[in-house]
């Protein structure tokens, strides 16, 4: 557990990102997120962000930051879509069992239950609003697959949901990289867009309780 915590907050710093993957250790973990549902408690969002800043400070692999950032953006969105993917293929495969599996430190009933009701108050949408929500995202397309969801629409919601909140995320950290104020203040930051990503999560969580 201790590591798992250590872990987490080694993705707050962008150096110690660079010294361990860089950002190709960014596209494993937001596949991870995005696929498996033992990532669900995987950062992604402030990981984006800080992503932003990486690139905006970086010339790989192209000399200009504009291209790098373009080339990223689409590196991580491709992972997104492929993450939702292996979700939708494993929750089709493994059908209604999963909500007859027993909880483990890694799996929980209740976040597929969570994705569940989330989905079916939202529809097709889920997937796409589902990527700005902590763990939720992590269960929307295991839950689209086990409920059969039109492949076609699942497409369409996967590559726009991705597309969305990589670029936007990415991009914000990209275009504030520089600023002075939020490397000062980056770990304030940070907590800023954990508390606004998460609190909708827990607001769910206590109010269906």
């Amino acid at each position: 557990m201790t590591e798992i915590i250590d872990f987490i907050k080694n993705l707050a710093d962008a150096e110690w990102i660079i010294s361990h993957g860089g950002l190709y250790l960014v596209m494993l973990i937001v596949f991870a997120e995005t696929g498996l549902f033992v990532g669900f408690f995987l950062p992604g969002d402030y990981l984006l962000f800080i992503t932003g800043m990486i690139i905006a400070n970086s010339m790989y692999p192209f000399d200009h930051s504009w291209s790098n950032l373009v080339f990223w953006n689409t590196g991580i969105s491709v992972c997104a879509i492929l993450g939702n993917f292996v979700g939708y293929w494993f929750g089709k495969k493994s059908g209604r069992l999963l909500f007859e599996r027993r909880d483990t430190f890694l799996f929980k009933k209740k976040h597929l239950e969570q994705a569940r009701d989330f989905y079916d108050k939202k529809g097709g949408s889920a997937i796409i609003i589902a990527r700005f929500l902590p763990i939720v995202r992590t269960f929307a397309p295991i839950v689209a697959g086990v409920v059969e969801m039109d492949f076609k629409k699942f497409v369409h919601y996967n590559l726009v949901g991705a597309l969305i909140w990589v670029f936007s995320l990415v991009s914000l950290g990209f275009v504030l990289g520089e600023n002075q104020y939020v490397k000062e203040y980056l770990d304030k930051i940070v907590i800023g867009i954990f508390v606004v990503t998460t609190f909708p999560v827990l607001w769910k969580i206590i109010r269906f309780k």
